[in-house]
């Protein structure tokens, strides 16, 4: 069967914030131009944000720019931010509130809202079909298509009913090739089809590499007692600190009773034993934290990899027939311990730069390097410059002083400091090898505040069809019980926050490395954190994966 194919003048693989942002706004343009645009999205959640998770404390500037009437259209941001605390934990029962006057300016949230970013991308997306805008969840882009002048031609989705053993069941349906001028590629952190156009068009030359954090995320209903609408807590040191890791957490009160809380660690850690699960199951320990959650109810449960390089790990942002944007454009703003604002932003820099092209100068697959000007000429660059050393700070002093060196950075100069840290030492290059290290023993879950894997990849909603080729691949098959369990004691089985590695032993016991396809939430943590850079995500079949619901 071949594939059919349709023809749009933009494809935009992606509807996060970045992709459907880029799609209203071309719509938009369409209307109050009259010269018309036609648009598609192409999402691979079985619906728009079943795979979107984020804190998520939401800066509405640029959702200002898009529906400065976001209100009277009903956009799901319905708690303000009524108050911040920040603390660093000392152990695992002491804490130190910072006072405000020593937090750094961009810290501050006054006018931001507690939202679910998941809800956010379901309304933009009914904003954008009612521009005209066509929109396809449950399509997972699966390969890109180029033109015989080497310019990107669009995208052909996955196929539909192939077996495990590669065979054609009899549900077969072959993917569908989607032509366009030009496709914006949005898929969200450590894009799948992202990364393949950065090696090939070599959009990192130059840059340091990109950095990543794991975020793992729950909502829980608790007290109402204990509830307080709109507050907004942040912490960093214990109990990352206690193993030489960074990162930081976060709770956040919401609606309903509920609170929102994770834990983000920085994936540059060096300690093949340490489990960024484990390390959540542990935060919800503290007092700090403790107090809001006994006696409430775990209602959902997620994560996902966050990019956080900043400014230095910002790939070339333009290609022949395309344009990267949202997360694998490095547009995180960590400082703000936010990016959706920043990835709606290049949404909205891109629709303008593309709509204009397409209309005005009849352009079809050149290289837009116009976006270059119109990004450096916006406040989301200006943003991003400005706290261009927050990341790396954080990696060279540790969180205790890299957040000193931001307050004097960012409060007394503006983030105008002459000098540009470096950070060049890729996450994967950190891990030590277990004969240097000491092993970190984690405690049994206690089942009120603290789960297993399993348990808690049950309240994702994840699913997948069970007889289709597993999208975890391997360069080398034999790699992680031959490299990776002698040198790391094979650390995929416990940086992956679902439980899909395992080693496990024949009945010769002869250890075996065994991948649960099944449990994959779509983090992309064994793509970026693997030491030998041996594991390969590519997209499962079309809406497989996690169904997140407010998350």
């Amino acid at each position: 069967m071949e594939r059919e194919s349709m023809e749009f003048d933009v494809l935009i693989v992606g509807a996060g914030p970045a992709g459907l942002s880029a799609a209203c706004k071309i719509r938009q343009l369409s209307e109050t131009t009259g010269k018309d645009i036609s648009v598609c999205v192409v999402e691979k959640g079985s619906e728009v944000g079943a795979h979107i998770l984020s804190g998520a404390v939401f800066e509405p500037t640029a959702l200002n720019e898009l529906f400065p009437d976001w209100k009277e259209k009903g956009a799901p941001l319905h708690t303000e931010v009524t108050g911040d605390d920040i603390y660093y934990m000392t152990s695992e029962e002491k804490a130190v509130k910072v006072p405000g006057f020593a937090v750094p300016k961009t810290m501050h949230n006054e006018g931001n809202y507690i939202i679910s970013l998941g809800n956010l991308c379901r309304w933009l997306a009914e904003q954008a079909e009612g521009m005209g805008a066509e929109i396809y969840p449950g399509f997972a882009a699966a390969e890109v298509l180029y033109n015989d002048d080497g310019s990107v031609k669009g995208i052909a989705t996955g196929d539909m009913g192939i077996a495990a053993d590669g065979s054609q069941k009899d549900s077969y349906m072959p993917g569908m090739e989607l032509h366009a001028k030009y496709t914006l590629f949005s898929e969200g952190c450590r894009g799948h089809l992202g990364k393949q156009l950065i090696e090939k068009f070599g959009l990192s030359e130059g840059k340091d590499p990109q950095h990543y954090g794991i975020g793992i995320k729950e909502l829980w209903k608790i007290d109402a007692d204990k509830h307080e609408q709109g507050k907004v807590v942040h912490a960093t040191g214990w109990p990352l600190a206690e193993n030489g890791a960074l990162g930081g957490s976060f709770l956040y009160h919401i609606e309903d009773n509920q609170v929102a809380l994770g834990l983000i660690t920085d994936l540059c850690y060096d300690n093949p034993y340490l489990s960024p699960f484990e390390e959540f199951q542990r935060f919800k320990q503290h007092p700090v934290i403790k107090q809001y959650l006994e006696g409430g109810e775990r209602v959902s449960y997620g994560a996902r990899a966050i990019s956080k390089g900043g400014l230095q790990s910002l790939p070339k942002m333009t290609f022949p027939g395309g344009l990267l944007i949202g997360c694998d454009a490095g547009t995180l703003n960590f400082a703000k311990i936010k990016g959706s604002h920043t990835a709606m932003k290049s949404g909205l820099l891109a629709a303008e730069v593309v709509h204009k092209a397409i209309t005005e100068e009849e352009k079809t697959g050149q290289e837009l390097s116009e976006y270059k000007a119109a990004f450096e000429g916006s406040w989301l660059y200006k943003e991003l410059y400005e706290q261009r050393n927050f990341g790396p700070a954080q990696h060279k002093y540790g969180n205790f002083i890299g957040s000193a060196y931001a307050f004097i950075d960012i409060n007394i100069f503006g983030g105008k400091l002459p000098w540009t840290l470096a950070d060049t030492k890729p996450d994967y290059a950190q891990m030590k090898q277990v004969s240097e290290v000491s092993e970190i023993t984690y405690p049994k879950p206690d089942n009120k505040l603290s789960f297993d894997r399993l348990s808690s990849v049950f309240l994702s909603n994840t699913n997948h069809e069970e007889d289709q080729p597993c999208h975890l691949t391997l360069k080398d098959p034999e790699l992680p019980i031959r490299e990776n369990l002698p040198k790391y004691a094979e650390p995929a089985q416990r940086y992956c926050p679902a439980g899909v590695y395992e080693v496990v032993e024949d009945d010769d016991g002869t250890p075996r490395f065994q991948i649960n396809g099944q449990n994959c939430v779509h983090c992309k943590t064994c793509d970026i954190k693997d030491p030998s850079q041996n594991i390969v995500w590519v997209t499962p079949e079309g809406l497989g994966g996690p169904n997140y619901p407010n998350m």
